[in-house]
């Protein structure tokens, strides 16, 4: 994983993390040990899919960047997916409150997207680098003294 999206994953990871502390300890107070369950389920549902994704992300950016738009698409429709797969499986459940499961994984979402989004904008990491930057300037030079 290159620096700039360790330090995004940091970034959106740590916040949402709070968040999560914070949803334990209301899901707790509102539900007892379910919402406890609730939250905390919700909360490593959410990391855990946007961590794996931010990794597979970068991985593949990383190997092939001419992939990436593919394998974006490709990580979000599977983690829609695995999230339709875990909501069917654990619709009828009494082991945890579906409320503060639904309302701790809605605020995480939120909180890591908007986390991720500043991140990304503090990092001041170019879009577009070109490959050869340094030798266009010295061809340039070059050029412009050939031309006179």
């Amino acid at each position: 994983m290159q620096e700039h999206d360790a330090r995004t994953l940091r970034g959106a990871a740590l916040p949402t993390a709070v968040v999560g502390v914070v949803a334990l300890i209301a899901g707790f107070a509102v539900s007892g040990t379910q919402g406890l369950y609730g939250a905390l389920f919700g909360a490593l549902l959410v990391i855990g899919a946007f961590a794996v994704s931010a990794f597979v992300i970068s991985w593949a950016g990383g190997r092939r960047p001419e992939l990436l738009l593919p394998v974006a698409f490709l990580v979000y429709t599977t983690k829609f997916a695995i999230l339709l797969v875990v909501l069917i499986f654990f619709r009828d459940t009494t082991a945890l409150d579906k409320d503060v499961f639904g309302w701790t994984a809605l605020a995480c979402v939120l909180v890591w997207l908007t986390a991720q989004a500043v991140a990304v904008k503090r990092s001041k990491q170019p879009t577009i680098v070109p490959a050869d930057e340094g030798e266009e300037d010295g061809n340039r030079a070059e050029d412009s003294e050939a031309h006179r």
